[in-house]
């Protein structure tokens, strides 16, 4: 979708435009997305060709860059939120969750998905609550 997103941390520190279009959509279970998010993926968008404009906080934005190869991860110094990532060929790499509304584009695929955690496929049979547990 070509557009203009927003997105921001968890504290709110942290604020920012995404100006682009987002080219693919992938949630991806490989170990080395699965230690960054903490979870069992990462729901990443891919633009090959976007603008990152910070609005507030840039100050506060690090970056990890795992030695030897292209992964990256940048966050909120202070919250720990996953933020978007120039890739340095002018394009970005953007978790999903960070964003404010609605990217525009389903994820397409599931990547990595024979490096999933052993427990991911219990996930189908897992009861969905519409809040937390004891809520009504």
């Amino acid at each position: 979708m070509s557009g203009v997103h927003t997105g921001g941390c968890l504290c709110g520190r942290v604020r920012f435009r995404v100006t682009g279009t987002f080219g693919h959509f992938f949630l991806c279970h490989c170990a080395r997305c699965r230690h960054d998010s903490g979870s069992a993926f990462a729901a990443t968008l891919f633009a090959g060709q976007a603008r990152l404009d910070w609005l507030a906080g840039r100050d506060q934005v690090r970056t990890f860059r795992l030695e030897g190869t292209r992964h990256a991860r940048a966050f909120c110094g202070a919250c720990g939120s996953a933020l978007p990532v120039e890739t340095g060929d002018g394009g970005l790499t953007v978790p999903a969750g960070c964003l404010d509304g609605d990217p525009g584009i389903a994820p397409e695929a599931h990547i990595c998905w024979a490096d999933r955690a052993p427990w991911e496929d219990a996930l189908d049979r897992a009861h969905r609550l519409a809040g937390l547990p004891g809520e009504s």
